[in-house]
């Protein structure tokens, strides 16, 4: 006997959702931000423009969901924690460096970047979604090695962070020079150096 269950809505809407994430995410890679529209994402997604803004303020809103729905299926924020502080960190920013000098995702870092910069409420949402989360993993990771006694006991773990992610983020952002997985391991050894325990 046929199913005479009535559709779903919420279903159907997190289709929908769904479908304009990966829009997103295909076009502002095969465009870059710049060329895309709200228009190409609704016919790529096949939804109607005003379902789109029905659940976005803008363009820049819904890049930014798309890049997160990537990075949650990319799994946990946490660091690895094997005891070997340096190898840890050299395992995040290495990944870091690789992401940010894929010329198609870096052209959607730098648009999400402006958007962010130019946007409170978007700025909001990055620093409660993505910033925070992920400086909060890099602080736990850096606590558990301060706590083992790898780094001085008063390390102050906010600029700890800032001097991990910071310099990687600066050449990045200004293309001052070539970002390789050298240049990551010689931010994690002098970042150590300066984070270690005194005699």
């Amino acid at each position: 006997m046929a199913d005479q269950r009535p559709p779903d809505p919420a279903r159907r809407s997190e289709r929908s959702r769904a479908a304009v994430l990966a829009a997103a995410a295909e076009l502002v890679t095969e465009t870059g931000y710049a060329k895309l529209t709200i228009e190409a994402i609704a016919a790529r997604a096949g939804v109607g423009k005003q379902t789109i803004y029905r659940w976005w303020p803008s363009k820049g809103a819904v890049v930014f969901d798309a890049f997160l729905a990537v990075n949650e299926r990319d799994g946990s924020l946490a660091l690895p924690d094997t005891g070997d502080l340096a190898a840890d960190l050299r395992a995040v920013l290495r990944p870091t460096v690789d992401e940010l000098t894929d010329p198609a995702l870096d052209r959607t870092y730098r648009a999400i970047t402006t958007e962010v910069v130019n946007d409170p409420a978007l700025r909001a949402e990055y620093h409660t979604r993505l910033l925070e989360p992920l400086l909060e993993a890099t602080r736990d990771r850096l606590r558990s090695a301060r706590t083992a006694g790898q780094l001085a006991p008063d390390t102050d773990l906010d600029l700890a962070v800032e001097l991990l992610y910071g310099p990687l983020h600066y050449r990045w952002i200004h293309h001052l020079g070539p970002l390789t997985h050298a240049h990551a391991d010689r931010l994690v050894d002098a970042a150590l150096r300066a984070l270690a325990p005194r005699d």
